[in-house]
């Protein structure tokens, strides 16, 4: 591991578009039965749902929290709709799950989704059962990433020190609060959906757009 990463215990890692590359479209997949179900919910047309859709996920963080707020949404019910999707675009990656899998330390999931959802990406990518914990959206008591609140809660529940920890991220807002705390932040800046978005420098450590190539480079003194 290069010097300056030694003092890392904990790797969190988000799950969509962080563990694998956006090029596999899920969220194509998602978008369309948000849309769905937003759409049979509120009486809207497509593009109105979409519209709708956007809108709740720019100012809460998710679309989710934005449909509990104005719209009382069971996130179990809206959940297990949205995630009921096949996942044979996946394909796992042999270096990624080997760099992981060489990580010292805990290894945590902390996603906006849920676990199960995140259980079956993860089996899907060859990743199952390399990671300790999944900190999901139930556990985050529906307060989505960039709140900030979630992050010391998961630090809290699973005892964990964030000036020894490392936070792997596509989306660059969601990498603020995690610095905050104190932890080490990775933005994987690959073209992800709304990516770029809120990107402060100061709070971003390091940056790459291939997470198995940023994985390799800091283990080089293993393969050395």
């Amino acid at each position: 591991m290069i010097a300056p990463l030694a003092h890392v215990r904990t790797w969190i890692f988000d799950l969509d578009n962080t563990l694998y590359p956006p090029a596999s479209d899920l969220f194509g997949l998602i978008d369309a039965k948000m849309g769905a179900y937003i759409g049979e919910l509120l009486t809207l047309d497509a593009a109105a749902a979409r519209v709708v859709q956007k809108e709740y996920f720019r100012r809460h963080g998710t679309t989710l929290a934005g449909l509990m707020a104005d719209h009382g949404v069971d996130p179990h019910h809206f959940l297990d709709f949205v995630h009921d999707i096949p996942l044979d675009r996946l394909v796992p990656d042999p270096e990624t799950i080997d760099r992981i899998a060489r990580l010292p330390g805990r290894r945590i999931v902390f996603t906006n989704g849920d676990a199960a959802y995140a259980a079956r990406v993860l089996t899907a990518l060859g990743l199952g059962g390399l990671f300790e914990a999944v900190y999901d959206i139930h556990l985050l008591e529906y307060r989505p990433k960039p709140m900030e609140a979630g992050y010391a809660r998961m630090c809290a529940v699973l005892d964990i020190d964030p000036h020894a920890a490392l936070f792997v991220e596509d989306m660059a807002r969601n990498l603020v609060p995690a610095k905050k705390l104190g932890m080490t932040t990775v933005w994987i800046n690959n073209g992800s959906e709304l990516g770029t978005e809120g990107v402060q420098p100061g709070m971003i450590d390091y940056e790459t757009p291939d997470l198995g190539a940023w994985l390799r480079m800091i283990q080089q003194e293993e393969d050395a």
